[in-house]
């Protein structure tokens, strides 16, 4: 399918990306939940031709999350408030794995394609922290590894609910008093470790046949999971080398699974800033990272190390042996963090700051901005990028305006979108009703 040009998806975060963006006087207070707010970002992207706003979520939060973690709408209610207020844009929510039911959550996923005309998405995590599990009746966290078993049973489970009905199973033909074509109609009869599920679901599939499965995971377990599973996947790093790397290796596991590496699109997220100059541009980030001091910045940090408590080390000091600390939450990314100090010899609060606030390659001038992303483009570290604008919207207002007009004069963005389903915006096909698949077959 097309690689014809970049694609970007927002992470809807209205309080800003930035730890204390709430603190910025054009943010308003109240801004995590004021859905007018919302909904002005939203048509600002839809209006841009971006191809999704993703809603990330969490079933805990503690207190040493970012501010918007600790107040935002569950992402289900959400997104049924803008499929109905959106035309074109993918609408795409955070589901835990290991702490819902795939039999509700596809009929919701499922819900929400239909009503946005197939929009849809569902991000499938694992959830890792115990904070999780205290929230579900003490319901054990499981080993790291055990999580994306019962991950890979949650998808297929939702992947066969979808194809409960083929597309013509509706018949609704009053002369003949037939409202469904019962041979058209499977159960699923799934048994597997962690569920048992009988079938059929009780809604009709979507213009783009399944909505799409995006996933997020660093591990040598999350990776293994994405080539099996994932339409699209969200991944951060903080170099081109280390992006390359991830890129190269999902998409050759992408291949070993047996799938075609094109249909899976890797969305690398991006902190962008970017103004008509370069020292405005430096302004701008400076003006940034004073709204986070060393204290905020290493509660921050912590967030990717089970939440440790990590005052008690020396901030100047060499970055701290934390390797028995994350290892069954998230590997991948606190393995970076560490690997990063080791390598470039960091103190914590070097750390604790970058983790903050990184500043990364896609600063500058529109131009220099555009040079950036192009070369990740077109070099082998990513299909498109997911953007996390530091001050939610005049950050995304100021990437609009100056970076996609660059964009597309090089021939980088589209001008309009390329269809109405999520799938033909991203470049992905229909999906076919398994059960007609096998009809054709014999």
């Amino acid at each position: 399918m097309s690689r014809d040009h970049i694609r970007f998806g927002l992470l809807l975060e209205p309080t800003g990306n930035a730890v204390n963006g709430w603190i910025d006087p054009a943010t308003p207070r109240g801004a995590a939940v004021d859905f007018g707010l919302i909904s002005k970002i939203v048509d600002i992207v839809e209006a841009a031709k971006f191809s999704f706003v993703f809603v990330a979520d969490s079933v805990s939060v503690e207190p040493g999350a970012k501010p918007y973690y600790l107040n935002r709408f569950e992402p289900i209610s959400l997104l049924g408030a803008l499929a109905v207020q959106t035309k074109d844009i993918g609408l795409v929510a955070t589901m835990s794995a290991s702490y819902t039911d795939p039999y509700t959550v596809a009929r919701q996923i499922a819900s929400i394609d239909l009503l946005s005309g197939g929009r849809a998405g569902i991000n499938v995590v694992t959830s890792a922290w115990e904070s999780s599990a205290a929230n579900f009746s003490d319901a054990p966290l499981l080993p790291h590894d055990e999580r994306y078993a019962r991950a890979d049973e949650y998808v297929r489970v939702m992947q066969g609910l979808w194809d409960s009905y083929e597309d013509d199973a509706f018949v609704e033909d009053p002369a003949t008093r037939v409202y469904l074509d019962e041979s058209k109609q499977h159960r699923l009869d799934f048994t597997g470790d962690y569920f048992s599920v009988r079938g059929p679901l009780n809604i009709q599939r979507s213009p783009q046949g399944h909505p799409v499965i995006f996933q997020a995971g660093s591990s040598p377990t999350g990776r293994a999971f994405a080539s099996t599973h994932a339409e699209a996947i969200f991944a951060k790093n903080n170099t081109f080398e280390g992006a390359a790397e991830y890129y190269g290796d999902v998409k050759r596991l992408v291949g070993e699974a047996g799938r075609d590496p094109d249909l899976t699109k890797i969305f690398m997220g991006a902190h962008v800033v970017v103004a008509p100059t370069r020292a405005e541009a430096e302004d701008k980030f400076e003006r940034i990272l004073s709204y986070t001091d060393d204290a905020e910045a290493l509660k921050w940090l912590s967030f990717f190390y089970d939440y440790a408590d990590l005052s008690g080390y020396d901030l100047d000091g060499p970055f701290p042996d934390l390797s028995h600390l994350g290892a069954n939450h998230m590997q991948g990314i606190s393995k970076s963090w560490s690997d990063l100090a080791k390598r470039d010899n960091l103190t914590l609060r070097q750390v604790a700051r970058i983790a903050a606030t990184p500043r990364e390659d896609f600063f500058g001038t529109p131009e220099e901005v555009a040079d950036a992303l192009e070369h990740w483009y077109r070099d082998g570290a990513a299909d498109g990028f997911l953007l996390n604008p530091w001050l939610q919207t005049s950050g995304l207002e100021d990437f609009v305006s100056l970076v996609l007009p660059e964009l597309r004069r090089r021939g980088l963005y589209p001008d309009e979108y390329a269809g109405g389903t999520l799938r033909e915006n991203l470049g992905l096909p229909y999906v076919p009703n398994r059960h007609t698949v096998a009809r054709g077959a014999r």
